[in-house]
């Protein structure tokens, strides 16, 4: 397995993952979404490549704005992060983290953040595991006018 930087001629297998783990989306959204992210200074995507397979992936962003527990700026944030079912708990995504954390660093950060649904008890569990801890929990609100 190894981990690479994405490019546009991964686009498709990335945006393929991505909507696994935001199915709520369109192809045709994420796609163009993720085409102009991937030529942002501020974001980057890492692929988890096993063979000619696309596996897994993690978008990183700088955020500049404040970031929930954090002390400095720019933040690195881990926007999303998803690996095929069949390759979960094998140490994937832990590498896919890594990378991401030595891209933020290499800009200059000294934390990294990321956030879970309350609901999601696995991907709290994940961030834990790997050395995250919890600064704050929020309930989101909203009402049509």
């Amino acid at each position: 397995m190894i981990i690479v930087k994405a490019s546009e001629s991964e686009l498709i297998a990335l945006v393929s993952l991505a909507l696994k783990l935001w199915p709520d989306n369109t192809l045709e959204h994420l796609r163009a979404e993720y085409e102009e992210l991937l030529y942002s200074e501020r974001d980057i995507f890492y692929l988890a490549v096993i063979g000619d397979k696309v596996v897994g992936f993690i978008h990183m962003s700088l955020r500049y704005d404040y970031v929930e527990g954090s002390e400095s700026s720019p933040v690195g944030y881990i926007e999303g992060i998803y690996v095929e079912e069949e390759y979960r708990n094998k140490g994937i995504s832990r590498q896919l983290v890594e990378a991401g954390e030595q891209w933020s660093k290499s800009l200059g950060c000294v934390q990294v953040a990321s956030d879970a649904e309350l609901h999601n008890d696995g991907s709290q569990a994940f961030h834990k595991r790997i050395g995250y801890r919890e600064v704050n929990r929020i309930v989101a609100f909203i009402k049509d006018i």
